[in-house]
Formats: structure tokens, C-alpha cells, sequence
């Protein structure tokens, strides 16, 4: 388990509490055990605003809750779930030291609005924080009434904490297209603030666009299974829940965001979705962001999820405005300058660099990142000049249908990974281990001996480091 003050460092990066990013850190450890689960790991899908958060987007909302899509109906069944999550949380306390008490899983199975069985589960932690009084909660929303239209992939789950395993966390979870679809269609049926965030996000993302054509025929069909009408910008428009949907914006997701976007910009951006999804309307592309007279590293790329940047900069704050196009008011040489932010370049000499433009004039600048003295996100919202480069996402590939219109089913996925043993019994092993990090990429190694040479590797998100030599940054006995 990671100490409280790794939790403090994060907290500060991504302009959030520490209660929250500490749930983001038991969260993947969570979908680490639920994954590595002989029995229910190949049988859960992962969904919701959670696996945007964990297997897609670079900055999002911090999501709270753990959505799935159960295969197997028999898994629907209170004693069974408690049992395999006290061996999920046992595996998780041998891996990592979390304490998730057994006593405090619950399980709830209920018959849903459409007459068919869901579950809410809820167990309860103590992390990092070491936090008293009431322990903090993690909510399961589990469901076998649903329509899986396309196949599930294997993604690999965002954990940017020093004790990500070596080979990663992966998870099986929706593809990208039945996400969109998916969060559309809930939108469509009732129209709440996170559906809204979403929706516009997934939109906004130029190099995660998706086939238009599968995510429409994908909708479709998970509308015929609910018994919904196919939304349209005009049914919203009309909904009596309009009216709640924007006093209920910040209630639902202030804490989930460092800085909230104002409504009206998310519901302003809908029309254009609409047009895009019916009827094929292509958005206007911008082209990236250029300086004259600065020798950039072509061959450099921000890594394409949420890190500590360990700089005296909040970087991940600035992302969060640039991938929510909100103003940032920046400190720099002793003034403040109001910018819109558009990218992050590396220069060949290795200075990180900032691309945006002065909001009141419109100019092309650049601010070395070592001399930003300070960072404001604003509520002024900007409608980009250039390309949006700071929110690269990670790679999608292309679904394939199983052309279903009714009913469920899943292909289950081989594991791209041998999985760690996963018992009731301690499986750490004995000895000094050392812990090595590359200066570059941030990536950790595990060492058997005191030797800080580095192997030609890749970082987190498959780009190749020029990182030869790292640094001792713990020792484990």
C-alpha cells in the first residue's frame, strides 16, 4: 500500500481531496481483485463513468461507483457474492495491505423497475489515509438485465500509484462505441447531470472519435431492449426533468471535478452531438498549435493518462481546463496572464513547455513549465482555436458486433496476462527488493539486487523512454 503522503502529492496534482483520490487508489485495486477472481473475472463487464474515468480518458470526473454487467445469472445471488468478495478482499489485503473488512460487505438483490433482478452491493476500506470515524464506501451496481451490442475488450486499468504491478492492472469492460451508446442512452432516459458531462466529454475527444454508424445502430438496440424511444435533441429539450437537471449540476458533480464547468456549456454542445449522430455533420477540425522559433522533441507525447508530474506546477489541473475548455489564470515572471490551454511540447534540450493562447488577444505563446509560478482554473469557458492536445486519450481499437437485438451474452476474452496466484494465503515473498525509477517516464521497476541500469523499455502508455539509467526510490525488505 502506498503511504498517505503519495495520497497528498496526487491530492495537490489533480486539485482534489484526499478522501477522493484515495478512493481512486482502492478503486483499482478493487478491479485488480474482482479481475483476478478465478470465477467472476471473466464473467463481469466493467461500465459506467468509472471505466471512462479508469480505462479511457487521461482527465475526467473522479468517479465513486463500480458498474458491471453480469454474464452469468447465477452470480446474482447473496450468498454467493458474499463469499467471493471475502476472497476478493483477502487477495487485495495479501497484495497490497488494504483493509477492507469482511464484515462490512453487503449485498442487496432487488427486483429492478423492469421486473427482472440487479444487485447493490457496498463494502467499506481503510486506506492510505488511515482516516477515523466512519470508514469510507465503495458501491457495486450489478445487472444481468442488459443488452451487450458489441464485444468487450480488455483494457488496461489507469493506476498512476507507485504500487502499480509491473504488468499492469487489466480489466474486461465495455468497448468505447457502447460506452458512448450507452451513456446516450441514459441521457436519453433520465437526463442527469454525470450523463450530460459524459456525453459532451466522449464527444470532444477528436482522436477517440468513433464509428458513428456503430454507435447509432448500437443504440438503437439498447433502446428496443429497454422499451425507450431513440433520444433525439428535441425529447430532451421537452423533458420535465430539464429543469432539475441544471440545479442539480453542481450537487451531483462539483466534488468529482476541481474546478465545475458552468451547464449552459454542456447543454449547448448537445445540438451538435445530435447532428453528428444523426445525421453525419462532421465537426470542424483545427490545426495544432505552432511557435516560431522553438526546437521541439517531435518524437516526445504527454502521456495519455492523468500522473504526477512531481513539478512545482499542478499539471494535471491545467489538463483538466484544456479538456473542459475553461480559461486558467496563470502566474508567470511576476504577472498573471488569462490563457486558453492547448498543449504540452517537450524541447530538445528537455525543458517542458506549455502551448496556449492569451485569451484577450488571441497570440500564440509558450511558458516553460519550471517557471509557471501558480495556476487558477476559471468558470470562463473558450471555444478552441487549435487543436486540443493536452487530452490525448489511450488507443481504441474497432468492436466487433455480435448482432444481437434482444437478450444477453458475452464472448469471454483469453487473459493477455498470467495471473498473480491468487489464494487466502500471503503471497508476497521474502527478501530486499528494490525499487527503481526512470527520470523520464516515471515508470518503477522491481530489482532483485542494489542496480540502477535501465533496459530499453516503453513507458506506461507503449512510447518508447530514452531513459538508460534510473534511481533508487525505496527499498522493501
Amino acid at each position: 500500500m502506498i503511504d498517505r503522503q503519495e495520497i497528498m502529492d496526487f491530492s495537490r496534482e489533480f486539485g482534489l481531496t484526499p478522501n477522493v483520490i484515495e478512493k481512486d487508489y482502492v478503486l483499482g485495486w478493487v478491479l485488480d481483485g474482482i479481475s483476478n477472481h478465478p470465477e467472476i473475472g471473466s464473467n463481469w463487464v466493467f461500465k459506467g463513468g468509472t471505466c471512462l474515468k479508469k480505462c479511457y480518458f487521461e482527465t475526467y470526473r473522479f468517479s465513486e461507483d463500480l458498474d458491471f454487467t453480469i454474464a452469468n445469472s447465477d452470480h446474482l445471488n447473496q450468498e454467493f457474492l458474499i463469499k467471493a468478495f471475502q476472497e476478493v478482499v483477502g487477495w487485495i489485503y495479501d497484495m497490497t495491505g488494504i483493509e477492507i473488512s469482511k464484515e462490512t460487505i453487503r449485498f442487496e438483490v432487488y427486483e429492478n423497475p423492469r421486473g427482472n433482478i440487479s444487485v447493490q452491493g457496498r463494502i467499506s476500506y481503510r486506506g492510505p489515509m488511515k482516516s477515523g470515524g466512519s470508514l469510507p464506501r465503495i458501491k457495486l451496481d450489478l445487472t444481468n438485465d442488459e443488452i451487450l451490442v458489441l464485444n468487450p475488450v480488455n483494457r488496461e486499468v489507469h493506476h498512476p500509484y507507485s504500487d502499480r504491478p509491473e504488468e499492469g492492472i487489466h480489466v474486461q469492460c465495455y468497448c468505447f462505441e457502447e460506452l458512448f451508446a450507452e451513456k446516450i442512452r441514459a441521457l436519453g432516459e433520465r437526463l442527469r447531470p454525470r450523463d450530460l458531462y459524459d456525453v459532451v466529454h466522449l464527444y470532444r475527444h477528436d482522436d477517440l472519435r468513433p464509428d458513428r454508424v456503430f454507435v447509432m445502430s448500437t443504440l438503437k438496440q439498447k433502446c428496443e431492449f429497454k422499451k425507450i424511444v431513440v433520444p433525439t435533441m428535441e425529447i430532451l429539450e421537452r423533458k420535465p426533468e430539464r429543469a432539475e437537471l441544471e440545479t442539480e449540476w453542481r450537487n451531483m458533480l462539483a466534488h468529482q471535478l476541481p474546478a465545475l464547468p458552468p451547464f449552459e456549456q454542456f447543454w449547448q454542445e448537445l445540438p451538435a452531438i445530435f447532428e453528428w449522430l444523426y445525421h453525419a455533420v462532421k465537426e470542424v477540425t483545427h490545426p495544432p498549435i505552432s511557435f516560431i522559433g522553438i526546437t521541439v522533441d517531435e518524437t516526445w507525447k504527454p502521456p495519455a493518462m492523468a500522473q504526477a508530474w512531481h513539478t512545482s506546477t499542478p499539471l494535471e489541473v491545467i489538463r483538466f481546463a484544456a479538456a473542459n475548455r475553461l480559461c486558467v489564470n496563470l502566474a508567470y515572471q511576476n504577472s498573471h496572464r488569462l490563457i486558453e490551454p492547448y498543449s504540452l511540447r517537450r524541447t530538445s534540450d528537455g525543458n517542458l513547455l506549455l502551448y496556449a493562447v492569451k485569451h484577450d488577444t488571441g497570440k500564440v505563446r509558450s511558458y516553460r513549465v519550471d517557471r509557471i509560478q501558480g495556476t487558477e482554473v476559471t468558470k470562463l469557458t473558450f471555444s478552441p482555436r487549435y487543436l486540443v492536445e493536452m487530452t490525448v486519450s489511450c488507443p481504441i481499437s474497432a468492436p466487433a458486433t455480435t448482432r444481437r437485438t434482444s437478450g444477453f451474452g458475452i464472448s469471454r476474452l483469453q487473459s493477455t496476462r498470467f495471473p498473480r496466484k491468487y489464494s487466502k494465503g500471503i503471497t508476497s515473498n521474502f527478501g530486499t527488493t528494490y525499487i527503481v525509477e526512470c527520470p523520464y517516464c516515471r515508470k518503477r521497476f522491481r530489482r532483485e539486487k542494489n542496480n540502477t541500469r535501465l533496459t530499453p523499455h516503453k513507458d506506461k502508455y507503449g512510447y518508447p523512454c530514452s531513459g538508460r539509467s534510473g534511481y533508487m526510490v525505496d527499498i522493501k525488505y
